[in-house]
């Protein structure tokens, strides 16, 4: 069952910077999480992390039926989903990349895609982006439409202590 809502940058950030092939053991620890169903992905963000390389790459796209929960299947609330979606899209629009000339450093319409998951499935959602303590008008990140919203948000490291994944 899922425990966690995983933007793309709760994996690759953290797989840059400690490889798997120096790491080993603890992604095989993160692929063993993602066998056993505790991260739940939007199909937006399925498609980001299936283009992972390497063994957790490998991984992800051998449980893409466990991860990505899609609109119309009947396991979960998505029409609830599509009602925060279509909300947050309204409300946070002026914080939204896509909406405002690709401003760097903002949010996206996907990353809005995993917070709504988050706040459907009244999950935490793993990103390693930052919270922008000093609000500006146009600028705003996973951390603090999370904040806006509700909605736990966890870095990797996080995520690891909350798993009591040491190594």
């Amino acid at each position: 069952m899922a425990r966690y809502c995983l933007d793309t940058s709760g994996l690759s950030n953290p797989l840059e910077y400690m490889p798997e092939d120096i790491h080993a053991t603890l992604w095989q620890r993160i692929a063993s999480s993602v066998s056993s169903g505790v991260f739940a992905v939007t199909t937006e963000i399925y498609d980001e992390l299936a283009l992972l390389r390497g063994p957790i790459g490998v991984c992800i796209n051998s449980h893409r039926d466990s991860l990505r929960f899609e609109v119309g299947d009947q396991k979960w609330n998505w029409q609830l989903y599509l009602d925060h979606t279509n909300r947050m899209l309204r409300d946070y629009r002026a914080y939204i990349s896509e909406y405002n000339g690709n401003r760097k450093g903002t949010i996206g319409i996907n990353d809005m895609s995993i917070i709504a998951l988050g706040r459907t499935l009244g999950l935490p959602v793993i990103s390693m982006e930052t919270l922008i303590r000093e609000p500006q008008a146009k600028r705003q990140r996973i951390p603090n439409i999370c904040m806006m919203e509700n909605v736990q948000h966890l870095t990797f490291s996080d995520f690891l202590r909350m798993e009591g994944i040491k190594l």
